[in-house]
């Protein structure tokens, strides 16, 4: 039987953005972070076996808003939301700036991002993926 994180269980004295927050932050320059591996340290940081794909996908999309905000009001340090990609390194249209800004931002740091038909992900992406612990 799995144990399954949700949006109805909250983690005690904080909420989900807040840890969202924290494990982007752990992604460090020259690494990138898949949404899966997200869930999966949500789900060790629980005592569960799976945390609820569309809830952290949710989430992940308000910290990148937000992050976006904080931009946008001047402050240089903000959660590096444009690091965190879709399965098989997919960029993320609902980003703030969409897939053209987190292109940019993705090529700025020196990745490749090629397009395959109308989508667009990072080349050997699997070769700079973060283990987040």
């Amino acid at each position: 039987m799995h144990r399954v994180v949700e949006d109805t269980e909250p983690p005690p004295n904080h909420c989900m953005q807040l840890e969202v927050v924290v494990a982007k932050r752990k992604t460090f320059r020259e690494k990138l972070v898949q949404i899966n591996e997200l869930r999966d340290f949500l789900a060790r940081r629980h005592g569960a076996t799976i945390a609820c794909p569309i809830v952290t996908g949710i989430e992940a999309r308000i910290v990148a808003g937000a992050a976006g905000e904080d931009e946008a009001d001047g402050k240089k340090r903000v959660v590096p939301y444009w690091r965190t990609l879709k399965s098989k390194g997919e960029l993320n249209e609902k980003y703030p700036g969409g897939v053209e800004d987190q292109r940019r931002r993705l090529e700025g740091e020196g990745f490749t991002v090629v397009p395959r038909g109308k989508r667009f992900y990072v080349s050997e992406f699997e070769k700079r993926l973060a283990r987040l612990s």
